[in-house]
């Protein structure tokens, strides 16, 4: 008969070990996107700041 606990346990450690492993590679991955010295961003003055505001209307509702 098969020792079930056994292939459970074994499933389990294989499993954490393959979770591990994927971590540690988006953590490498993030590292080096971090590391890129990316183009200088500029923030730009939205439309709405330089736009007249819209008058209220009279009208009743």
């Amino acid at each position: 008969m098969p020792d079930y606990q056994e292939m459970y346990l074994h499933l389990m450690r294989e499993t954490e070990k393959a979770i591990r492993i994927l971590v540690k590679a988006q953590q490498d991955c993030e590292e080096l996107y971090l590391r890129e010295a990316g183009p200088a961003l500029r923030i730009l003055p939205s439309a709405s700041r330089q736009a007249e505001p819209p008058e209220k209307s009279t009208t009743a509702e």
